[in-house]
């Protein structure tokens, strides 16, 4: 228990907001020396755009990718007033759950191995902002993979069979400005057109097949006695199917301005393909075997809204098992933390995974040059 302190304490006070490039870089540099001494090698360090994202790869080709993020939602400063600390067998701070106490446990699963041939470890600081530079990375690193393992944290101890596909909309109404109070009917209101198309938006949603469209942040005007000339409506989109994703992608394109005059501008599109339930089946099978021959207890599987990296390594063909990581609560929220015990426990249960693809793997190859 105390190993696992030791090595989170120094992580989780490395603050590591993901659009700070100095901060991420630290965390990076931090986290590089860590898996060294813990994989008895330094990490590539793979710049893109200015931002360090880390990777191991041991062996000539990648069967097993184990993948997490350094970033964190909480801003430079948190720790001032929330500070890293342990209570029993709960740790807290900014980023504890989601994700740094799975970088550990993805450390000590992979330290008490004698063999990591096929493996590789990828390690990214923008997956809270939808991996803009690491998304290709990702999928690079998991051509021809057998399987990835994604170390982002359980949902209350569940395994993430299943994550919806994630998009992302800015939706902008161009109008025309006029005085409020003397001539309004010179005007083409933003705002009434906006409301029309929120409406028109939000009906786009089909909850009996788990597609929700929810208008989000909302802006528009620029004063009070002026017909708003702009306005504009940030729009998420989840959805458990491509086609799903496809279709509302489709209608947003496809809608009309209501008032006279006025014009839509949309922006943005689908960011993360769904993860199915059919690309985690057979690893979520795996992980059930290991954990009784373990012992470590049963396991479940959920289905989760967010999105993470394993959307896209399973959109690239690659089985896919999600929330591999830490045992808590309340990532993104203020006493998110995370189990202490439960790091050694799910660290046997990732190790004991990628033994048996390693085995399976030279199993395979044996066959095929037989």
């Amino acid at each position: 228990m105390s190993d696992v302190i030791d090595t989170l304490a120094p992580l989780v006070e490395c603050e590591s907001p993901s659009e700070d490039l100095a901060a991420t870089a630290a965390c990076a540099r931090l986290c590089g020396e860590i898996g060294s001494r813990a994989l008895g090698r330094a990490p590539e360090e793979v710049v893109i755009d200015g931002r360090a994202h880390l990777r191991w790869r041991f062996g000539s080709r990648p069967r097993v990718v184990l993948i997490g993020h350094l970033d964190t939602v909480w801003p430079l400063g948190t720790l001032r007033r929330w500070p890293f600390e342990v209570d029993g067998d709960r740790a807290t701070g900014p980023g504890v759950f989601d994700m740094k106490a799975g970088v550990v446990q993805l450390f000590i699963a992979l330290s008490g191995l004698d063999d990591l041939d096929g493996v590789s470890v990828v390690l990214t600081t923008d997956e809270e902002l939808g991996s803009r530079t690491s998304r290709a990375l990702i999928e690079e690193s998991v051509h021809g993979a057998a399987a990835a393992l994604i170390l982002e944290p359980s949902a209350h101890g569940a395994l993430k069979t299943a994550r919806k596909g994630v998009s992302c909309y800015r939706l902008s109404v161009e109008g025309r400005a006029a005085h409020a109070g003397l001539e309004p009917e010179r005007g083409v209101n933003a705002t009434i057109e906006l409301a029309h198309q929120v409406l028109a938006a939000a009906a786009l949603a089909h909850p009996q097949l788990g597609t929700t469209v929810t208008p989000t942040v909302v802006t528009g005007g620029t004063a009070t006695n002026a017909v708003p000339a702009q306005a504009s409506v940030a729009i998420d989109v989840r959805a458990t199917t491509v086609e799903e994703q496809e279709r509302v992608d489709a209608a947003l394109r496809n809608l009309a301005p209501a008032v006279p005059g006025s014009a839509l501008v949309l922006e943005g599109g689908p960011n993360r393909p769904p993860l199915e339930n059919s690309a985690s089946a057979g690893l979520f099978a795996l992980a059930r075997q290991v954990a009784a021959e373990e012992e470590l207890g049963p396991l479940r599987g959920v289905a989760v809204g967010g999105g993470s990296d394993g959307n896209f390594t399973a959109a690239a063909g690659v089985p896919t098992l999600d929330g591999l990581g830490a045992v808590g609560d309340h990532a993104h929220a203020e006493g998110e933390w995370a189990s202490i015990a439960e790091v050694s426990r799910r660290a046997t249960l990732v190790a004991g995974m990628v033994q048996r693809l390693q085995r399976a793997d030279e199993q395979s190859r044996r066959r095929i040059t037989a």
